[in-house]
């Protein structure tokens, strides 16, 4: 399946800072500051979510940074009206995600790192889990692969061979 390039210039997107690290490199002359930020932005609307980081000297730049690069990988959530059509597991290094479609008033029952990614995306109802790390970066990124793991009932039904009221 081919990933089209969403344009993230035309879309009411809004950004959420998921973590700021200041990190040090140390040089001949002594210790440089710097600073790492990670970003979600999405636009709940649409149904649309991207990560990305951005180092610089200072946090204001490195979290503008992180937005640039966040516009650049958005992706399209397959969503039922307010929550997701399925279960599904994404994996990245030692982290793991699981979400689940939870039931109308459940609301995001989520950590601080996968509730940033879904109420982006804007979906309202869903049960997670994360299994292995608490790192930021791979949660996110697990929580990335679970997302493009979904799969709307016109997709499967295309790849069985039937139509969705067959399903």
């Amino acid at each position: 399946m081919q990933k089209k390039r969403l344009d993230g210039n035309r879309m009411n997107l809004k950004d959420e800072v998921v973590s700021i690290n200041r990190v040090t490199k140390v040089v001949k002359g002594g210790k440089n500051m710097s600073f790492a930020a990670l970003v979600i932005v999405g636009d709940p609307a649409e149904g649309v979510v991207g990560y990305g980081s951005g180092k610089a000297k200072e946090v204001p730049q490195a979290i503008r940074k992180g937005i640039e690069a966040a516009k650049k990988n958005l992706i399209k959530v397959n969503m039922t009206t307010t929550t997701i059509p399925h279960q599904v597991l994404g994996h990245y290094g030692a982290g793991q995600v699981l979400l689940k479609p939870a039931p109308e008033g459940t609301g995001v029952i989520a950590g601080k790192t996968v509730r940033a990614v879904m109420t982006a995306a804007g979906v309202q109802n869903v049960l997670t889990k994360n299994i292995g790390t608490a790192n930021p970066h791979n949660v996110i990124k697990a929580c990335f692969d679970a997302l493009t793991q979904l799969r709307s009932k016109e997709d499967v039904a295309i790849l069985r061979g039937k139509t969705v009221e067959e399903l």
